[in-house]
């Protein structure tokens, strides 16, 4: 494969044409380790997909990573390459970060001008927070230990190749909830006769909203959404089971822990105050995404050599991100690359006619290259 933009989009359209789910990456990471191997790289297959690419006598290595799958989504494009997958689709656009990644072993490889070793490290099922956890117990960094490791996502409605980050938080944590109310079903027409859990549970729901209102310190930035509400209840049947089911993004690991205390706290109240049981799940899979000052340093000056617009301190966001495994077992940087503010490339991630723009991809490539070479120079009398 040639090293021109449209190779580099014609590769990103086989992606997006043949997306796979989380954990089922077959094609895909038999793809990316060809391409990898073809280049000339030391290719590992796992959970994941390791290239390991050296260069000159430094002793340093650095981990860049990219996201491999797909979402359960039908995709409503009218492009020529839509998925041919019914039902699953890359709406967030990793088919796109991993043709960057790609793009850029290919161009280090063929002209390093660094010294050291580079960790491509391509994960599997960023969407569900349990790719970069089955990474990491796999012993990826054991096997390929790196003093720092990086990400890039591209982020629609922002400018072609504008870069955003900040040090310090990033992304919110994600922890899921389950609130399961057993009281006693009964006639609609008899209400007091048993313990009607659907009103016990709408009380819940709007209890529930005053942990970030009036429990928490004003701009905490957290969120708790309710998103399913299922009873056993029929026409004229007042349900005695109701399941809450939700989300819960937080800024701190003390405050995820609060919200999960008073969570509790309000739904054993409640259920004590209508004399029905209650029981709660809340397992968090992906934890806050935190970037170390260093790395970030280094990516502002990268997107700099690179001739990118930069924000550097950007608002930390409510949405969450799977790398912040890797950010947490090494110090890293996470960042938003512009994907452009028009028609799909402009629509929401996972968005069913979302697009991500093959006008990104040389750019990711070029700050790629920059960083490696900021973080990996040539000193004097290296030998390449």
């Amino acid at each position: 494969m040639g090293t021109d933009d449209f190779s580099l989009s014609a590769l990103r359209r086989d992606f997006h044409r043949f997306p796979e789910l989380g954990f089922q990456e077959v094609r895909t990471k038999a793809r990316v380790a060809e391409f990898l191997r073809k280049l000339g790289l030391e290719v590992h297959e796992g959970v994941g997909v390791v290239g390991v690419l050296r260069s000159g006598e430094g002793n340093r290595a650095i981990g860049l990573r990219a996201d491999m799958d797909a979402l359960p989504i039908h995709e409503a494009s009218r492009h020529e390459y839509p998925s041919e997958r019914p039902g699953v689709m890359h709406a967030c656009g990793h088919d796109g970060h991993m043709t960057m990644l790609l793009g850029a072993a290919r161009a280090l490889a063929g002209n390093p001008g660094f010294s050291g070793t580079i960790v491509f490290i391509f994960q599997p099922n960023e969407e569900h927070g349990l790719g970069a956890l089955a990474m990491l117990e796999e012993g990826v960094l054991e096997r390929f230990p790196v003093e720092e490791v990086y990400a890039i996502h591209n982020l629609p409605g922002a400018p072609v190749g504008q870069v955003s980050t900040r040090p310090g938080l990033i992304c919110s944590s994600e922890s899921l909830f389950e609130i399961t109310i057993r009281g006693q079903g009964g006639h609609a027409s008899m209400p007091q006769v048993g313990q009607d859990s659907i009103t016990i549970g709408a009380e819940m729901v709007l209890a529930l909203q005053t942990i970030v209102s009036r429990k928490l310190p004003p701009g905490a930035g957290a969120v708790v959404s309710v998103t399913e509400f299922r009873t056993d209840g029929q026409r004229n049947v007042l349900p005695g089971t109701v399941t809450l089911k939700g989300d819960v993004r937080a800024r701190s690991l003390e405050d995820r822990n609060n919200i999960e205390i008073f969570m509790r706290r309000t739904a054993e109240g409640i259920a004590t105050a209508h004399r029905v049981s209650v029981t709660m799940d809340f397992r968090t899979e992906f934890i806050e995404t935190t970037n170390a000052m260093g790395p970030t340093e280094a990516v502002i000056r990268a997107a700099r050599n690179a001739g990118l617009d930069i924000i550097p301190d950007r608002e930390p966001m409510s949405a969450s991100e799977d790398f912040a495994h890797f950010a947490a077992a090494v110090p890293g940087c996470f960042l938003l690359l512009g994907n452009g503010e028009d028609g799909a490339h402009g629509q929401p991630l996972h968005a069913n006619d979302y697009d991500f723009n093959d006008d990104v991809l040389p750019i990711g490539v070029a700050f790629w290259t920059e960083l490696v070479r900021d973080r990996l120079p040539i000193e004097n009398g290296d030998v390449r």
